[in-house]
């Protein structure tokens, strides 16, 4: 058996962070597998250090737009294949997914949409929902374990976020939105971090302006999801709020595999 760690980090700017020791703490934490959302850069704008890091394979998805969405994938294990949307040409235009298979998982790193700014906006992010666990799914009934992560700009019950009911009417807690993660849940997947851990104020995100992080006054909205069929390999799920750099801060697991 060996053990295998992987992070999910929504880093707010991959160049920005860089500034702030991403490099240094990465190769501390030496993860197996990480997952970066809003890399918000194109590989002609990255240094090489950045866009292959010693020791890993990359993988990457980025929209035309620049300085917009993107995610990442670094990887010590070169995967079998990797895919960049969810069988819809028309849906990801925006550089939000990146799915790649290993011997063991299918790894999907999504930066999720949010709804913030308009009834439009939360249409796509509903119909992304729908897209993602329409194609999910298909490999789940077809035997593949799946771990899934990233930024679902969603909080799921009131313990995910510190002030429910003043957010209640706003994108990322709205009805339709959970509504969508129950739902989820009922497919057959696997919130891991609460699977191991069933206590309050355990958040992922802060506004920034406000200066909430001091206070904790923040909203848990990047997650690792597995199918249940992968469930009895995750030994532990973790939220690390000491790292610093963006406003998220990194989740991970650990899978004991082999």
């Amino acid at each position: 058996m060996r053990e295998t760690k992987l992070l999910s980090w929504n880093v707010n700017g991959i160049r920005a962070i860089k500034g702030k020791g991403f490099l240094d703490w990465f190769y501390k934490e030496s993860p197996d597998i990480i997952c970066l959302q809003e890399t918000k850069a194109h590989l002609d704008q990255l240094d090489a250090d950045l866009k292959e890091p010693a020791g890993y394979h990359t993988c990457w998805n980025y929209p035309e737009r620049k300085g917009y969405s993107g995610v990442a994938v670094f990887t010590k294990e070169r995967p079998l294949d990797v895919r960049y949307d969810f069988g819809d040409s028309g849906l990801d235009l925006e550089g939000r997914v990146i799915v790649a298979e290993y011997p063991e998982f299918t790894l999907f790193d999504i930066y999720f949409p949010n709804g913030k700014s308009g009834p439009e906006r939360l249409n796509y992010k509903m119909n992304f929902y729908e897209t993602f666990l329409r194609y999910a799914d298909s490999l789940k009934d077809a035997g593949k374990k799946l771990i899934i992560c990233g930024d679902v700009n969603t909080a799921h019950n009131e313990i995910d976020l510190a002030r429910p009911k003043e957010n209640s009417k706003i994108s990322g807690f709205l009805p339709e939105e959970r509504a969508w993660m129950d739902r989820f849940f009922d497919h057959g997947y696997v919130d891991t971090f609460r699977h191991f851990n069933k206590e309050p104020e355990h958040y992922t995100w802060w506004d920034m302006k406000s200066g909430a992080r001091a206070r904790n006054v923040g909203w848990r909205l990047d997650y690792f999801f597995v199918s249940e069929n992968l469930l009895p390999s995750v030994k532990r799920a973790f939220i690390m709020p000491e790292v610093m750099g963006s406003d998220h801060c990194p989740v991970g697991i650990v899978l004991k595999t082999g």
